[in-house]
């Protein structure tokens, strides 16, 4: 009975979570022009981001208070997984330090590569390949496709 309590609360303070991130998104979007569908603006995306984020957390919250089903053999919670944490978070300042000193290459295989090492299923290996891929794939979409001003490399 503990565990399901715990579990409601948790996606109550996701829901709330979601809600707030939601309305900050769109609070931020309105301090843009935010266009027309035709003419989109620098505010529209994150606006629409911002709603998607609340839909999601009105649907959480909806889910959080409907009665859930008896599941009288429910599993204890193992603990949260550190490394995983600390691997995304790592990952994440890697991407923020190396992209401002080493460009977008280096920066998205950073990324990818440390945030791959918190999955301990993941092999030094196999991480270095998903974050090879997954660079080309950044390189291709946002260097060449989507032509955004952040230089492939940089030197200091």
């Amino acid at each position: 009975m503990q565990s399901k309590r715990s579990a409601a609360r948790r996606e109550v303070w996701a829901a709330g979570t979601m809600i707030v991130l939601g309305l900050g998104a769109i609070a931020q979007a309105s301090t843009y022009n935010i266009g027309s569908l035709a003419r989109m603006g620098p505010g529209m995306f994150p606006a629409i981001l911002g709603v998607l984020l609340v839909l999601l957390g009105l649907i959480i919250a909806r889910m959080a208070a409907a009665p859930a089903a008896a599941d009288d053999d429910a599993e204890d919670e193992p603990p949260p997984d550190w490394r995983g944490w600390g691997c995304i978070i790592g990952g994440l300042t890697a991407f923020i330090l190396v992209g401002k000193y080493g460009g977008l290459v280096p920066a998205t295989f950073a990324l990818v590569f440390i945030s791959a090492m918190g999955d301990r299923q993941h092999t030094p290996r196999s991480a270095a390949l998903l974050a090879l891929g997954v660079t080309v794939l950044g390189v291709a979409v946002f260097s060449w496709a989507l032509q955004l001003q952040f230089p492939l490399f940089r030197w200091g």
